[in-house]
């Protein structure tokens, strides 16, 4: 494979722009200065022109190397991390380490695919998109997203490694249920019997959602967030429960949505009103086989793992596209303030990135 080699100076320097410009999830304008960056980047590194996909979410970053479109190169801007997270804990790179809000996830994946496309002298049949919502639900992105890996037929994730740098060759399917009970106020104690309790009622229903759990076949699902009530004295009229759900299979996936739609109230008059879904389709381990076989080729002795977690590779791999995911950064810490990436890492993963794109532009 005659290619250059790539600079983890010049990576630190783009992975510095990018952290440095905060954008965090549902803030349009920090998204839009976010877009503009990363657009900046793609450009000054790959040349061409990097479009700005207007959302309701903020900008998505779309690049064509040209040609038939063979392999999309998928990613995110948006972060998890308020405004004003940036000052009080900055960019830095020491003890082999940068630092700094959204280095892991996903902007140091960001950069490693953007520079070890550079090393190639040929980049048609790629195309790089970089959407602003993933961290809260891919609303606006999806179908952008869909309708380029069709086109594309191989899609690269660059979320994060799984530990020890490891790919992620498989993801369950994830989503979010919301569980509103309605019920009737009453005095507690001049006439209690009068109301309708909505916070024993959600107590009967955070049993009976809990049992709906499998963890044996990777079905968990975890009640996270309720409320309820509003007086000491008052029997509470409403009552809200929130449900992480996570499932390794379609036919799991159909099983949960079928049983929120079924719960039924255990108190006479109350009702129960149920939102949400699995939204992110299970990605299956046969979707990334193919793939994952190049880039044990590639570094020989990497590793692949199914997570938990979802990702827009979800999407892709439920349209039976070939994806492989976790290509970014090697590090850990998502979501969190000690979150990091390894640094002498980064060219490996470039180089990884160049030789797989290589690979798929000549079958």
């Amino acid at each position: 494979m005659t290619m250059h080699t790539v600079s983890v100076d010049a990576m630190i320097e783009d992975l510095r722009a990018l952290v440095e410009v905060e954008s965090p999830s549902r803030d349009h304008d920090a998204l839009a200065a976010s877009a503009k960056t990363v657009a900046a980047v793609i450009e000054s590194r790959l040349g061409g022109h990097a479009v700005l996909v207007e959302s309701e979410a903020g900008p998505h970053v779309h690049w064509s190397g040209g040609g038939e479109p063979k392999v999309l190169i998928l990613g995110h801007h948006d972060t998890v991390f308020p405004l004003g997270t940036l000052a009080r804990r900055p960019f830095k790179v020491e003890g082999g380490h940068a630092t700094g809000p959204g280095v892991f996830d996903m902007l140091g994946g960001l950069v490693q695919a953007i520079h070890g496309l550079a090393v190639l002298k040929d980049r048609t049949g790629v195309e790089i998109l970089v959407t602003a919502d993933e961290e809260v639900g891919s609303g606006s992105s999806r179908a952008l997203i869909e309708e380029r890996a069709l086109a594309c037929g191989a899609v690269l994730v660059f979320e994060g490694a799984s530990d020890a740098g490891g790919l992620k060759t498989g993801r369950k399917g994830c989503g979010t249920f919301q569980v509103s009970i309605a019920g009737r106020a009453s005095h507690a104690g001049l006439e209690p019997a009068a109301g309708v309790n909505a916070l024993i009622e959600a107590a009967h229903q955070v049993l009976d959602i809990a049992a709906l759990g499998r963890p044996e076949i990777g079905t968990t699902v975890t009640p996270t967030v309720a409320a309820a009530g509003t007086l000491d004295n008052v029997v509470p009229a409403e009552a809200t429960v929130v449900v992480d759900v996570r499932v390794e299979t379609a036919e799991e996936k159909e099983r949960i949505e079928a049983a929120f739609a079924a719960l039924t109230p255990h108190l006479d008059e109350a009702r129960i009103t149920v939102e949400g879904g699995v939204r992110r389709p299970p990605m299956p381990e046969s979707a990334s086989a193919e793939l994952f076989a190049v880039a044990q080729r590639l570094v020989p002795g990497i590793e692949g793992k199914a997570v938990g977690g979802g990702s827009d590779g979800n999407f892709t791999a439920a349209l039976g596209v070939a994806t492989l995911d976790g290509l970014g950064a090697v590090g850990g810490g998502a979501h969190a303030d000690h979150e990091y990436l390894v640094v002498d890492a980064m060219a490996e993963r470039a180089h990884l990135v160049a030789g797989l794109v290589k690979e798929i532009q000549n079958k």
